[in-house]
C-alpha cells in the first residue's frame, strides 16, 4: 500500500504566481516613473518605465561553473536566474515546487515521483524533460562534480524516467535533508548538449540567460521572451562588483546602483537610515563566520588547543567590533533558521584562564601560527579583533593575506595549507557538508558523527532533529571549528526598488521578483 504525499501547485504558492503579482505592480507603477537608462519604454505620459536593475555585490565569480568550482559567488548569480531545480527554496525557508509543479512520496519515504511542469525549455532551446532530471542528478554523483557538495547525492540509488513528464527518484534508505537539498545549488537542472564549457556558458531553464560578463567588472542578466513561467520584472538585471565595501555605498548614493546587497559596511548604515530616498532590509542568512582551525595539522590536532582558542575568542566582541552589533552568536555551526538548532553559547564561554590552563596542558604555551585571511570586508575586520584575543592566551597569531577567491579557495580550501583561517560559510543547511568529510578543508575526524548523522536523517521529522542535535554537540564538544556568528543580511537600496529578498536562506541571489514601484 503506497502512501501518497501530494504537493500541488494550486495549494503552495509558486514563482509564477509570485511573478503575475509583481509584473502587475510593476506595469502599473511605470506609468509616473522616469526612465533610468536607454531603450526604456515609453509610458501614455511621455515618461519612460523603468526596466532595469543594478545590484551591487562584492566578490564576483572566478568561471561560471559551481560544478567543480567551490565558493558562494557562482550560485549567488546563477541559481534561481539562469538555474532552475525540480523545487525551490521560499524565504522562509520552505520547500515550494519548481520545475517539478507536483510530487508524491512513496510510503516507506524512499521513492519520489515527480510530476515536471510542461512547456518548460532550456534558452538553448531544448525542452526540458524527464531525461534532463535522470543526467542532471547522475551527474552529480559522477566525477564530473568535483565539489564536497557531491555527497549530497549518495543518498541515490536510482532514477528512472516513466515519461516526458514524470519521472521517479528511488533513495537508499529514508532522507529528511534530500529534498531540501534539491533546493540548491545540487539539484540544478542541465541540458546535456549544455554543459562541454560550463565555466563560460550557463545554458538553463531559468527566466534569465547571461547577456555579458565583464569579468572584474559585471555580469548582465537578460530576460528570456521563451521562459516558461511569467516575465520578471525588469528586462536587464546588472550585478555590479565592488572590491571595496564603502565604494558600494557611494556607488548607491551617486546613482550607479540601485541595490546594495548584503551590504559589507553596515558602520555606514546611519547615513542612509531615515533618509526617504533609500530603504534598509535587515533579513536573516543561514551564513556562518567560521574561525576555521586545519583539525590535521599542529597545533590544531589537538582537541585541547582548538578548545582554548573557542575559550579564548569573546564572539559577541567580535561582532560588535567587526560589525558593528549585526549579527548573531549561537555558539555553534548552526543557524537559527535550521530545525536542528539549539543555543549553544554555554559550552565555551568567554574564559581566557580556561584558555591559558588548556594550553599550558596541551604544552602549547606561547604559541606562534599563520592565520589565513581572505580579502573580505568581513575577514579582515574580524581577523583583527582575534588576533588581538588570542594574544591575551599566548596565541601569536601572524596575519597573512589571501587574494579572495582565487588564492584562498586553491590555498586553504583546496590544498589545505594553512592553520587557521576564517570565511563566510553560505551553503544551506552545511553542517555535514563541513564536518561528516574528513577530506574536507576543515579536517574534521567525522567518526563519531558518521553513523549518528546517516541515522537522524532516516528518521522521522522529530527524530530527525534531535539526532542532528545530537550531531551538532559532537562536533561543538570537539571544537571542530569555532562559529563566531550568523552573518546577517543586510540590503540597502533605493526606496522605489520593489521585491528584494530580504533573507538569503540559500545562495542564490533571486532577482525575478525585483521591479519598480
Amino acid at each position: 500500500m503506497e502512501m501518497k504525499f501530494r504537493f500541488d501547485e494550486g495549494a503552495l504558492m509558486r514563482r509564477s504566481s509570485k511573478k503575475f503579482s509583481l509584473a502587475a505592480a510593476v506595469l502599473a507603477g511605470a506609468l509616473s516613473l522616469t526612465a533610468c537608462n536607454a531603450g526604456a519604454g515609453s509610458t501614455a505620459s511621455g515618461e519612460a518605465a523603468k526596466d532595469s536593475v543594478t545590484v551591487a555585490l562584492t566578490g564576483e565569480p572566478v568561471n561560471l561553473d559551481f560544478t567543480t568550482t567551490a565558493g558562494a559567488a557562482i550560485p549567488q548569480a546563477l541559481m534561481s536566474n539562469v538555474y532552475e531545480g525540480l523545487v525551490e527554496i521560499d524565504q522562509e525557508g520552505n520547500i515550494q515546487p519548481l520545475l517539478a509543479e507536483s510530487w508524491e512520496l512513496s510510503e516507506d519515504r524512499k521513492t519520489y515521483t515527480f510530476k515536471l511542469r510542461e512547456g518548460a525549455t532550456f534558452s538553448n532551446g531544448e525542452p526540458f524533460t524527464a531525461e534532463d532530471v535522470k543526467f542532471s542528478i547522475e551527474r552529480v554523483q559522477s566525477d564530473e562534480w568535483v565539489s564536497s557538495l557531491k555527497s549530497k547525492m549518495d543518498v541515490v540509488d536510482s532514477v528512472n524516467v516513466l515519461s516526458d513528464t514524470e519521472v521517479e527518484v528511488v533513495l537508499k534508505q529514508p532522507s529528511n535533508a534530500w529534498l531540501f537539498d534539491m533546493g540548491t545549488l545540487v539539484g540544478a537542472m542541465f541540458d546535456p548538449s549544455g554543459v562541454e564549457d560550463l565555466a563560460n556558458t550557463a545554458i538553463g531553464t531559468g527566466p534569465y540567460t547571461i547577456e555579458a560578463w565583464n569579468r572584474g567588472q559585471s555580469i548582465e542578466l537578460a530576460a528570456r521572451d521563451d521562459y516558461w513561467g511569467e516575465a520578471p520584472g525588469v528586462e536587464t538585471a546588472t550585478l555590479r562588483y565592488f572590491a571595496d565595501a564603502v565604494a558600494t555605498t557611494n556607488a548607491l548614493q551617486s546613482g550607479d546602483v540601485d541595490v546594495v546587497y548584503n551590504m559589507q559596511a553596515p558602520e555606514l548604515l546611519s547615513s542612509f537610515e531615515g533618509d526617504d530616498k533609500y530603504q534598509v532590509l535587515e533579513g536573516t542568512s543561514n551564513g556562518e563566520i567560521v574561525l576555521s582551525m586545519n583539525n590535521q595539522e599542529a597545533p590544531f590536532d589537538d582537541v585541547r588547543v582548538r578548545q582554548a582558542v573557542m575559550h579564548a575568542i569573546d564572539r559577541q566582541a567580535v561582532v560588535d567590533t567587526a560589525w558593528n552589533g549585526y549579527g548573531t552568536v549561537v555558539g555553534g555551526p548552526v543557524p537559527p533558521t535550521d530545525p536542528y538548532y539549539e543555543d549553544l553559547n554555554d559550552v565555551y564561554p568567554y574564559d581566557p584562564a580556561k584558555a591559558r590552563e588548556l594550553l599550558k596542558e596541551a604544552g602549547a604555551e606561547n604559541l606562534d601560527i599563520t592565520f589565513t585571511v581572505p580579502t573580505r570586508p568581513y575577514a579582515t575586520a574580524v581577523s583583527e579583533i582575534v588576533v588581538s584575543q588570542l594574544a591575551e592566551v599566548g596565541i601569536n597569531a601572524k596575519i597573512e593575506s589571501a587574494e579572495f577567491p582565487a588564492v584562498w579557495l586553491d590555498q586553504v580550501f583546496t590544498k589545505h595549507d594553512y592553520q587557521m583561517s576564517v570565511v563566510l560559510a553560505v551553503e544551506s543547511r552545511d553542517v555535514l557538508a563541513m564536518f561528516n568529510n574528513p577530506d574536507y578543508y576543515l579536517g574534521y575526524d567525522n567518526s563519531k558523527i558518521k553513523d549518528a548523522a546517516a541515522e537522524a536523517d532516516a528518521a522521522d521529522e522529530a527524530g530527525y532533529a534531535e539526532g542532528m542535535k545530537d550531531v551538532v554537540r559532537t562536533i561543538v564538544d570537539d571544537a571542530a571549528a569555532n562559529t563566531l556568528f550568523i552573518f546577517p543580511n543586510i540590503v540597502v537600496a533605493d526606496a522605489n526598488v520593489t521585491g528584494i529578498p530580504a533573507n538569503s536562506v540559500t545562495e542564490a541571489l533571486d532577482l525575478t521578483n525585483i521591479g519598480w514601484k
